[in-house]
């Protein structure tokens, strides 16, 4: 069984920063790429960003470029997501994403994490 555990998320005020950690378990995950999406209420879960096995590959939703960060530590199994200038659309529940290769899609054969809430006032 494979297992995400995110963490880092809370509320924050428009213009702030919040780093958002991803840790997996429960099997090896060679070649695996791991990403984020999120869910607002009312809305459907839209892709944020991904980073390939190797880091070399990253992709990021036009929403965020230029303000969040993607990053992972393989020896770590762990994925983080530095969100800097965030604002109130941001707020949302985030999902951690482990997928057989980098792609901005979700899809049947993922792996998701419990979700980590977002909240960013204005």
């Amino acid at each position: 069984q494979v297992q995400l555990v995110e963490s880092g998320g809370g509320l924050v005020q428009a213009g702030g920063s919040l780093r958002l950690s991803c840790a997996a378990s429960g099997r090896t995950f060679v070649g695996y790429a791991m990403g984020w999406f999120r869910q607002a209420p009312g809305k459907e879960r839209e892709f944020v960003a991904t980073i390939s096995w190797s880091s070399a590959i990253t992709y990021y939703a036009d929403s965020v470029k230029g303000r969040f960060t993607i990053s992972r530590d393989k020896a770590k199994n762990t994925v983080y997501l530095q969100m800097n200038s965030l604002k109130p659309e941001d707020t949302a529940v985030y999902y951690c994403n482990m997928a057989p290769r980098v792609r901005a899609q979700a899809s049947a054969d993922d792996y998701w994490g419990q979700g980590t809430q977002v909240t960013v006032s204005s």
